[in-house]
């Protein structure tokens, strides 16, 4: 067991799902897998772990924002050695384009998050998904019949900017603003596995269009279906 996670060795497969809401995990546990079992409860962040066509798959609650993530990033790296973690989450738009419910495929994110600076001071560094996992979820999305856009987000500390620094990024095509995706990137790089966000548009932040809370538990399945696909693939 780690500090947050109350699974013994071997209950957490090698490929995990990781939605930040741990009631979106529950519904994918209950919806896609087949004989799944809670392995973590603690702090109400659930985890499980079943089978999806055959293959192990586990999908573990974050909870919002990068500090929250690493937690569990890091002890799924480190103490129960998963090799690929797919984050699966919500964004808001702010391309006119991107629409609420669509996907977007995080190739790359854009931070303003001190957990950066902290590592690397005053240089920087580029968190980006894992090209392998990054091809084969666009390759899934088009058999899936999903319209799926690839695209960088941000990953902001700051859910109410009052400032809109998205503005700024905006203008050098990032698409997205999300909460975790650089330091899941970040993470995937240092311990040397395979990171991807999967993301879908929940709110449009130029266009003042929303979704319910209840739609982003348990209705965003296009993201759902291209991550278990991209999870179980070689």
């Amino acid at each position: 067991m780690s500090t947050h996670i109350n699974a013994p060795k071997g209950a957490i497969a090698d490929a995990v799902l990781l939605p930040g809401d741990p009631l979106r995990a529950k519904f994918i546990a209950e919806n896609f897998l087949e004989n799944a079992e809670c392995y973590n409860t603690v702090r109400n962040m659930f985890g499980y772990t079943g089978t999806y066509k055959g293959k192990r798959v586990s999908v573990q609650g974050t909870g919002m924002g990068q500090p929250s993530i690493s937690i569990y990033v890091n002890e799924l790296f480190n103490e129960y050695d998963v090799q690929k973690a797919i984050r699966i989450g919500t964004c808001g738009s702010i391309d006119e384009n991107l629409r609420c419910r669509d996907t977007l495929i995080v190739n790359a994110a854009c931070s303003d998050s001190s957990l950066i600076t902290q590592r690397f001071g005053s240089l920087h560094f580029a968190p980006s998904a894992d090209f392998d996992l990054l091809y084969k979820a666009y390759e899934n999305a088009k058999k899936l019949g999903i319209k799926a856009v690839v695209a960088p987000c941000i990953s902001s500390d700051l859910f109410y900017d009052d400032n809109e620094n998205w503005r700024i990024w905006k203008e050098y095509g990032v698409k997205g603003v999300e909460m975790e995706a650089a330091e899941l990137f970040t993470l995937a790089a240092k311990f040397k596995r395979k990171a991807l966000a999967i993301l879908t548009v929940s709110d449009h932040i130029i266009l003042h269009e929303n979704t319910t809370a209840e739609e982003r538990e348990t209705t965003f399945k296009d993201m759902m279906k291209i991550a278990l696909e991209t999870a179980i693939q070689d």
